[in-house]
């Protein structure tokens, strides 16, 4: 350990000292002088500055109006988001920098730090943006079909200009026709451009006409964390604001959340977490219930400042429903990372499997994936199962040195040599 990291008493480190000499030597003041000025002796305030002395009360403020700043700033030193930002941008660098002198760094130069953190903000907000804008070019059903209506008039007009433009000559009818044509094919491309980018100019966050009734779903359940006490009672959900096509899904959603709230009610299920711990597994043996029905159960109770995520697909590998988790970045649709246990699951059905992940998103999490894959309902004889599978995301500190790196989607996956990569990324080197 090094002097600028020497423990105080308690076990709680303290880097005032560090950062009060800094100060000092950046205001070309000697130790001797900063002494004298705040009544203390010079070898008070050299083991002060190597952190082997606290300091607070009056003599921290003596000495922060001598070195001209403020008190809490050398008591505290750099804000904790601030830290934060920085171990997330060391993390999504991939690089190996030392975490541990994350603090020294931004107390001895809390500018750098600060244009350190910003970068990695901004690095990651465009990084989201061309994942947005990536499944948006890819699926957006209003999208595909006016680019291929533009793409008709375009090639129509081309087509017509060419013949007028012709070495052979036109007949003035046809000429009359073929000018029609392409006025007509003028105005209905403005119309159809003007369209576009009224579609692509309007606020994409929230319920709109845009969004699909999945998104609606989640939109509504993610509003509330997935905690719908009232409708786990008996009731209704209330406060849908959403097409007819999302209200099916929500009222269907609804219809399996009270049946399975009846078998395993919010405060059974709390009580059995804080007696078995959050093992999907013990909780499955403990309540004698499906283990679909705990992963679903768990990601739909307050877990008193514990998040969770769920992501469910059919036996197409299309995603159903999804709830997403800081740090594991989900798919806008069903292009997701193959690798993750979720589709694992739909080759061994009724297998539990748990398998630690680590993401590979700009604040990347690591975590423990529970994966169950189950017949959605019952089936005439002779016939194949229509297959769920379910699968909960807990967050944990180490994964493991086995933990397996996965991503959102092979689009916007910087892993490399994955096999099981369907097309390349969009985030190779030189992007």
């Amino acid at each position: 350990m090094n002097s600028f990291s020497t423990s105080v008493p308690g076990g709680t480190r303290s880097l005032a000292g560090t950062r009060i000499r800094e100060r000092r030597i950046a205001m070309g003041k000697k130790q001797s002088a900063l002494a004298r000025e705040v009544g203390i002796s010079s070898s008070y305030l050299n083991l002060i500055e190597h952190n082997r002395r606290r300091i607070a009360g009056k003599l921290l403020l003596d000495i922060a109006g001598a070195l001209e700043t403020d008190a809490a700033l050398l008591a505290d030193g750099a804000e904790v988001s601030l830290l934060n930002d920085l171990r997330a941008a060391a993390m999504a660098a991939q690089a190996a920098p030392e975490l541990e002198t994350t603090e020294e760094f931004a107390g001895r130069y809390p500018a750098w730090a600060g244009v350190i953190a910003e970068q990695g903000r901004k690095i990651e907000a465009l990084e989201n943006t061309v994942s947005a804008l990536s499944d948006r070019l890819a699926h957006d059903p209003f999208l595909s079909a006016s680019l291929h209506e533009m793409l008709s008039m375009v090639t129509s007009i081309r087509s017509s200009a060419s013949i007028l433009t012709g070495p052979d000559p036109v007949e003035a009818i046809w000429q009359d026709r073929f000018h029609k044509n392409i006025m007509e094919d003028a105005v209905r491309l403005g119309d159809a451009s003007q369209a576009l980018v009224t579609y692509l100019d309007a606020p994409q966050s929230g319920p709109s006409s845009n969004s699909t009734p999945l998104e609606e779903l989640e939109s509504y359940l993610g509003a509330r964390e997935f905690y719908l006490p009232n409708v786990e009672a008996g009731g209704e959900p209330t406060g849908f604001e959403g097409t007819a096509q999302g209200k099916a899904l929500l009222d269907r959603y609804a219809a399996r959340l009270r049946d399975e709230a009846a078998r395993v009610p919010t405060d059974t299920l709390l009580a059995m977490v804080r007696q078995e711990g959050l093992d999907p597994l013990r909780l499955t043996h403990a309540l004698g219930v499906p283990m679909q029905t705990v992963l679903r159960r768990l990601a739909q109770i307050p877990l008193h400042g514990r998040k969770v995520g769920l992501v469910e697909c059919d036996a197409s590998g299309t995603l159903t429903l999804r709830r997403s988790l800081e740090g594991f970045p989900l798919p806008r649709y069903g292009d997701a990372c193959a690798l993750w246990p979720l589709f694992g699951a739909l080759s061994r059905p009724h297998m539990p499997i748990a398998a630690a992940l680590r993401s590979l998103g700009a604040k990347g999490e690591t975590l423990r994936g529970y994966a169950v894959a189950a017949p959605d309902a019952a089936t005439a004889y002779g016939q194949d199962p229509i297959l769920r599978s379910t699968m909960l995301l807990v967050p944990v500190e180490d994964p493991g040195s086995d933990a397996l790196d996965v991503g959102m989607s092979c689009r916007v996956c910087p892993k490399e040599a994955c096999p099981a990569r369907r097309e390349p990324s969009i985030l190779a080197d030189g992007f």
